[in-house]
């Protein structure tokens, strides 16, 4: 079976920086059309630069959280590349959480940026794919890729809300694997562990002292790359993974071999 994406068209969400910047490059690089989505402009031209005068790069600017927008990204992607074959919701959030207090919102908020906005995008990209595989009768009629992380199976109090939200999005895809098979679309999700994101990097710059005690804690002894999480992506959307569905595929250095650790994970 082949890794290859070439040709392929993907949007990838939350790829001002980090994991889903670190995804559409790879995916560029490997000759798929992506279209590079996220709230920040700036940033999103600041990263890519003069790459966007390039064939297979767009980038498009927007809060997925309303439902224009995501009918816009979508038909923006038409435009430029008259199809969608690939989605990677890797926008994300992380805010700590008082699971004791009664006002603190933040299991909502998490589900509303985390959840709410990947949801809603698969489903207006899967119609996509369906009528995109109208005549046709084998072969994979489109892939979704989560990012989510083994926070849905760890218990930080302090990550509950974030925690929640990783456990919906879990769910969320073994749901939309099971629903959408029929249409020989595969939704699968990457749970990360530790990965020098900008949301960790910014953590640790804070916390120093924990960044060895993650190492410790991962049998690995060391911090995933975003580039790591990059290519269990792209395996995921490539024909090498053409009969998985639904699995939440584990990136964490063996982290959640151990027994619960006081370390978060990001």
């Amino acid at each position: 079976m082949s890794f290859s994406i070439a040709g392929k068209t993907a949007i990838v969400t939350g790829a001002a920086n980090g994991i889903g910047l670190s995804i559409g490059r790879l995916f560029a690089e490997k000759g798929a059309n992506v279209m590079f989505a996220d709230m920040d402009e700036k940033a999103l031209a600041a990263e890519l630069g003069e790459q966007l005068e390039e064939g297979n790069i767009r980038s498009f600017a927007g809060d997925l959280r309303e439902k224009l927008t995501i009918a816009n990204l979508v038909s923006a992607t038409l435009d430029s590349f008259d199809q969608i074959d690939i989605l990677v919701n890797g926008a994300r959030q992380i805010q700590m959480t008082d699971p004791l207090d009664g006002d603190d919102e933040t299991v909502q908020a998490m589900l509303y940026n985390n959840v709410m906005p990947a949801l809603r995008l698969s489903q207006q990209v899967s119609k996509r794919m369906i009528k995109q595989a109208e005549g046709r009768t084998e072969g994979i009629a489109g892939s979704i890729v989560n990012i989510s992380s083994i926070s849905a199976r760890r218990t930080h109090p302090e990550l509950m809300g974030y925690s929640i939200s990783a456990a919906a999005l879990d769910q969320m895809t073994r749901s939309l694997a099971v629903a959408l098979a029929p249409q020989r679309i595969r939704v699968n999700a990457v749970a990360i562990g530790s990965v020098m994101s900008n949301s960790l990097q910014n953590f640790l710059k804070e916390n120093r002292a924990y960044r060895a005690e993650i190492e410790e804690c991962t049998p690995l002894g060391r911090i995933s790359a975003p580039s790591e999480v990059a290519e269990a992506v792209q395996f995921l959307c490539s024909e090498a993974s053409s009969f998985m569905t639904g699995q939440i595929v584990t990136v964490d250095g063996g982290r959640t071999l151990l027994d619960a650790v006081p370390a978060p994970a990001h």
